[in-house]
């Protein structure tokens, strides 16, 4: 037990050593000014104008004057490379010139390729620029700072990093491998070194180089990190508070609204509803007078149902818009809609990942919108069955949460009607529930769409943006 127990600390420390590095989800807005920034609008420039310098230093015969066998070689490799890079290169500056037309899939993909290029290539010109003393070493620096702004996701940025790290290293190993193997000094200079006591010093000051060099690009990496961080998370912060205070105004601005016209309306129709209600009275029956204020009667109940449900946006004033997480709105939904000790006999599958962007609003009403799901396919499966939840990052900033059962599934002639108000298939119930669903979601700017198979259960699917204007009809 205390095994386990210590086993529990040391993750929990570890998994609070990993949120305090975890970056906010990526805003593909901003990831997108970004690029537009760092690799539009300055590196496409600055390649074009190192492009020539470049060439002229690689293929120019006297660049190197006399080189030995194996570094030709590898000089052959090197121009094969840069040529391959050349045309890489135009392509992804294409891309980027026209980034507006591309998704923000793409040009991630596009962007993630060409950083890693751009870095195999460096490496490569440090063969012939000194290795681990190459001015080049710089130019290491400006990639992974380069990286922390356009990278947004904190662990892939670390691995990129890394690997510049890596291959800063291994560029100045295979430096050294080919001075070597030209020099051929090694066996006839290591006698007099060690004789004179020169051999430590002339290895021990390359080394401390060395491990300075590489700690500096590490540090770099988590300076450069920790900034990242912290600039979106102010950034989402700021984002936060406006968006708070603007959708706590229009939530406001709905229940003054509301509260007016079901006011307003409230009093004629029970007027109206009064005077029909004496007439039936006073006229005899059977007359086709009676018919007609019976359908008035009807009608203005149907009316004052309507007002009814419209004069609960009146209580959209009294909520407050906060920060919440899904994971903790479907928690509270599930102890609401399977409480424990109900007897229910149905399991439930969550798999909620963590780092899913944040959702603004009232607590209230997205409990609303899952509790419905949740009692719908409870009271679908009966007494057993199985409920699985699963919640992801969409698109344009948004999160898609499924709930799957097991149930009987929706029959094909009434799939279509569900989302109808008073329209139910059960004994019981007022055929509310995928209404409200519906319309909350469409609220906040979410949608909701159902697949179901008659016999293979029901599956809802709600998108919900983390951050929109509220569609109030």
């Amino acid at each position: 037990m205390p095994e386990a127990t210590t086993a529990d600390a040391l993750r929990q420390q570890w998994q609070g050593l990993f949120e305090v590095f975890q970056s906010p989800p990526s805003d593909p807005t901003l990831f997108r000014q970004r690029i537009r920034f760092v690799e539009r609008n300055i590196g496409i420039w600055v390649k074009l104008m190192l492009a020539p310098v470049i060439y002229w230093f690689l293929f120019n015969p006297n660049a190197f004057g006399s080189v030995s066998v194996p570094r030709e070689d590898v000089l052959g490799y090197l121009q094969t490379f840069t040529l391959m890079m050349t045309a890489v290169n135009i392509g992804a500056g294409i891309l980027l010139w026209g980034m507006d037309e591309i998704s923000t899939p793409i040009l991630e993909r596009v962007v993630s390729v060409t950083t890693l290029l751009d870095t195999a290539f460096l490496a490569a010109l440090t063969l012939f620029c000194g290795g681990f003393d190459s001015i080049l070493y710089w130019v290491f620096l400006g990639l992974v700072i380069r990286n922390a702004a356009i990278i947004p996701r904190s662990e892939v940025q670390v691995l990129v990093n890394l690997f510049v790290s890596a291959l800063y290293v291994l560029s100045g190993v295979l430096e050294m491998r080919l001075s070597l193997v030209e020099t051929q000094v090694l066996d006839s200079y290591t006698p007099k070194l060690e004789s004179s006591g020169g051999l430590s010093e002339a290895v021990s000051e390359p080394f401390e180089s060395l491990v300075l060099r590489v700690l500096l690009l590490l540090l770099m990496t988590v300076v450069c990190l920790g900034l990242q961080i912290l600039i979106d998370r102010q950034r989402q912060r700021e984002a936060e508070t406006q968006e708070f205070a603007l959708k706590q105004e229009q939530l406001e601005a709905a229940g003054r609204l509301a509260a007016e016209i079901a006011h307003q309306l409230k009093n004629p129709l029970g007027i109206i509803n009064n005077a029909a209600y004496t007439l039936q009275k006073t006229v005899r029956e059977g007359k086709t007078i009676t018919q007609q204020i019976a359908i008035i009667r009807e009608e203005v109940a149907r009316s004052d149902r309507i007002i009814t449900d419209l004069m609960g946006y009146a209580r959209l004033v009294e909520g407050r818009v906060e920060r919440v997480t899904i994971a903790e709105i479907l928690e509270q939904s599930l102890a609401i809609a399977l409480p424990p000790g109900s007897g229910f006999s149905i399991q439930v599958h969550l798999d909620i990942p963590p780092a899913l962007p944040v959702l603004l609003g009232q607590r209230g009403h997205f409990m609303e919108i899952f509790t419905n799901l949740l009692v719908n396919a409870r009271e679908a499966m009966g007494q057993n069955g199985e409920i699985w939840i699963t919640a992801r990052s969409a698109p344009d900033y948004a999160i898609q949460v499924t709930v799957r059962d097991s149930g009987p599934g929706i029959p094909a002639e009434v799939i279509g009607r569900i989302w109808e108000s008073y329209f139910t298939t059960k004994d019981r119930g007022t055929g509310l529930g995928l209404t409200i669903v519906k319309h909350t979601s469409e609220m906040y700017g979410g949608r909701v769409r159902v697949e179901s198979d008659s016999g293979k259960g029901a599956t809802f699917t709600i998108t919900l943006p983390a951050r929109t204007l509220m569609r109030l009809r």
